[in-house]
């Protein structure tokens, strides 16, 4: 649905780009005749340009220009002053209208000066300012957009024959079976059935090095296969595809209000009141105290209310939001709530879950002690990894994943809570816990093994043929990136605490290895929502790290949620932020981004309301004495300037490079 709205916002910026464009051309073009005032004056010209009606011609084109371009800026502060938020609309309709007002009654009998040449380049520049202004707009979407051209067109659909027909990507449908070929983009999310490749994956998780891929893989459309032809079975399409959800949560993201952009909008309203209070003070300044002529007060008087225009101020947060936004979205991480992600920069306290977020939550074969010597260790492997294969129990899964097995499984039972046995190759095989040893009585000197249970490795021992020959160990291997993520935050002076439902032998080993200032083990869900609470205390931001699941209560408890490590499930309603990847360094980028994207918004805010304090005053007429008189015209180049500005520097932002240390 957003998506949608998406589009349809796109279509109507487009649109106005092309309205303000098209209206500025043609009253630039209006504007030239008007200038006729100007060679007048400043080239003396012996014979002047007359003919009869000359003045209602251009009158007649100073209307076409006030009608023609300032219906664009009478709407919006009709639509303001609805609202009860006058603001820029209002302050340039005030202006063009004083202007046109005052210059029409001077045609008909008031005594006093023409204002057509000022109020058409008013509008000209007023239109030109708006034109870049969406333009910028326009350019910092554009990856937002460039998402919806991802997928491809045409889609090679396989029937149950084995016969492909090529169909409009519109036509595909859940559980329908494609054909994908080297070099081509993968039209919808799905799984591998069938083909091995490797799948660069960066334009949508922001992952630079090629993904190798195989049967069983979860795919995303949108991201382009390598060297090897898949088949794959979809799984999701239309609105339900991970591209959409993408676009969804950048355009919530992007429309969402952020805490500066409230103080941003009460600060134009109170820019919007002094402007009106500034241009009334400044003509009954002129017109009272120093007897100056209506028009050139006037003058004074729109100048100053143009000049305070809060365009600016408008345009300042917008802008840094929407380009941090696609900019985060670029790089795999995505924004949902804009408040919490602010927040990111003020981290105190980083607290993360270990299973999923710092370990891969994969177990994976560390160790293995041979008890008996009547088998080499690769026989020992094979014999476990064949027998484990009939087992669903994770520690069985990692075994079997782990090593490669030729052995025959002829027969295989479960040992309800301990374990395993069977027949491989015409030998009885067990492979089970130290509650089955000890219930049966197998004596044997366990200090090694000890030793690898104090590290948190989980141990389990295989029999055959009744006898104990060997001790496998296994651990939840880290992820690469843990160890670089705590030692950094901690130089930046951010405590690092891991909270865990996990034992305390196999937390704490976790924790030493990769230098966790606190180790909290051994609490339920609920344990850690109290355990956040406590740490959260004025002053104090604390974010939470989990796999967005099992740690909803504690992410909804945090100051900032973290998701890590979520594939293509970005669902998630508790997270804060959602990182694609399953990379803790992105953390850092978040904390970075935060940090840069504030500081984006507070130089836009900075300049946006500072340069006021020098040009009101020259607006309304300070250094008149010294020849020095700021124009309408200038006033609203400056004006517009200004706008240019900001805008130019939230395109300045950048994504922080994450492997950097401070």
């Amino acid at each position: 649905m957003k998506s949608n709205i998406s589009h349809r916002s796109h279509c109507s910026n487009e649109r106005m780009i092309h309205t303000f464009k098209k209206r500025f051309w043609i009253c630039l073009l209006l504007t030239i005749p008007l200038l006729e005032s100007i060679l007048d004056s400043s080239y003396k010209f012996q014979e002047r340009i007359a003919f009869p009606g000359k003045i209602y011609f251009l009158f007649s084109i100073a209307t076409t220009i006030f009608l023609y371009g300032g219906i664009v800026f009478l709407r919006g502060s009709f639509n303001e002053l609805r609202n009860r938020s006058p603001g820029m609309m209002t302050l340039v309709t005030l202006g063009i209208s004083i202007g046109y007002i005052y210059s029409t009654a001077t045609i008909f009998g008031l005594q006093g000066k023409l204002l057509f040449l000022e109020l058409a380049t008013l509008i000209d520049i007023m239109l030109l300012g708006h034109w870049i202004e969406m333009h910028a707009i326009s350019t910092a979407g554009k990856s937002l957009r460039a998402l919806t051209k991802l997928l491809p067109t045409k889609v090679h659909k396989l029937s149950k024959d084995g016969t492909i027909s090529d169909i409009a990507l519109k036509d595909l449908q859940k559980n329908d079976t494609v054909l994908v070929k080297p070099g081509e983009k993968i039209p919808a999310d799905g799984i591998i059935i069938k083909g091995i490749s490797t799948i660069n994956e960066s334009m949508l998780t922001g992952e630079s090095i090629p993904v190798a891929k195989q049967k069983n893989n979860p795919v995303i459309g949108g991201s382009v296969n390598g060297e090897g032809t898949l088949t794959i079975k979809v799984e999701k399409t239309g609105s339900e595809s991970f591209i959409s959800e993408m676009i969804k949560l950048i355009y919530s993201a992007q429309q969402s209000k952020s805490h500066t952009q409230t103080i941003a909008d009460k600060a134009a309203v109170y820019l919007t009141i002094i402007a009106m209070i500034s241009g009334i003070v400044t003509f009954c300044i002129w017109t009272i105290f120093f007897h100056e002529s209506i028009s050139f007060a006037l003058e004074r008087t729109v100048s100053v209310m143009l000049i305070t225009c809060p365009h600016a101020l408008g345009l300042a947060i917008p802008l840094v939001v929407t380009v941090s936004t696609s900019l985060a979205a670029k790089h795999g991480l995505f924004i949902r709530n804009r408040t919490a992600f602010e927040q990111a920069r003020k981290l105190n306290i980083i607290v993360f879950d270990k299973t999923g977020s710092l370990t891969t939550g994969n177990f994976s074969i560390t160790n293995t002690m041979l008890i008996s010597k009547k088998y080499r260790t690769d026989e020992i492997l094979s014999y476990a990894s064949a027998l484990a294969s009939q087992s669903s129990h994770p520690i069985a899964k990692a075994i079997s994943e782990s090593v490669a097995s030729s052995k025959k499984i002829e027969t295989a039972v479960s040992i309800p809570g301990k374990g395993i046995k069977g027949n491989v190759d015409g030998k009885e095989i067990a492979l089970v816990g130290y509650s089955y040893l000890k219930e049966n009585q197998y004596d044997f000197d366990n200090q090694k093994i000890a030793h690898l249970e104090q590290e948190g490795k989980t141990v389990v021992y295989l029999l055959i043929n009744h006898t104990l020959i060997a001790a496998v160990a296994l651990a939840d291997t880290l992820r690469e990136s843990s160890k670089e993520t705590i030692e950094t935050f901690k130089k930046m002076g951010i405590t690092c605490i891991m909270i865990t439902g996990d034992r305390s032998l196999t937390a704490n080993w976790v924790g030493n290895k990769l230098g966790i200032d606190t180790v909290m083990a051994q609490l339920l869900p609920q344990e850690k929502v109290e355990k956040i609470k406590q740490l959260k205390r004025k002053d104090t931001t604390v974010a939470m790290v989990g796999d967005g699941i099992n740690d909803a209560p504690a992410l909804t408890e945090a100051d900032i949620g973290i998701a890590i490590g979520t594939g293509t499930d970005l669902t998630i309603e508790t997270a804060d932020i959602i990182l694609m990847r399953s990379d803790p360094l992105d953390i850092i980028s978040i904390y970075r981004l935060a940090k840069s994207t504030c500081n984006k918004m507070m130089q836009n805010i900075a300049w946006a309301t500072g340069y006021n304090i020098i040009a009101i005053p020259i607006a309304a007429g300070m250094l008149y004495k010294y020849g020095i008189v700021l124009s309408p015209q200038w006033a609203a180049i400056i004006m517009s300037c200004s706008t240019i500005i900001c805008a130019i520097n939230a395109q300045t932002l950048s994504m922080p490079a994450h492997r950097h240390h401070p």
